[in-house]
């Protein structure tokens, strides 16, 4: 996660275990969604997890602003 410093192996395993929303993409890999709250910030921010098609492996993780909850 050298790009993205402020994210930890944890918090992305947490999303995939608990996610508020999952998702399979045509290519076979799966996106979770999950809040996740930043050292120094009161409001909690949303957290994208892309798995392999295993759901396990880790590909990708970035905060996501475009996320809306189903209603």
């Amino acid at each position: 996660m050298r790009k993205r410093p402020y994210l930890t192996i944890a918090d992305c395993r947490a999303i995939v275990e608990n996610p508020l929303a999952r998702e399979k993409q045509p290519d076979g890999r799966i996106r979770h969604w999950g809040e996740l709250r930043l050292p120094n910030e009161e409001k909690g921010r949303i957290l994208r997890v892309v798995t392999l098609e295993d759901g396990q492996t880790l590909h990708n993780a970035f905060l996501d602003r475009n996320f809306r909850k189903a209603k």
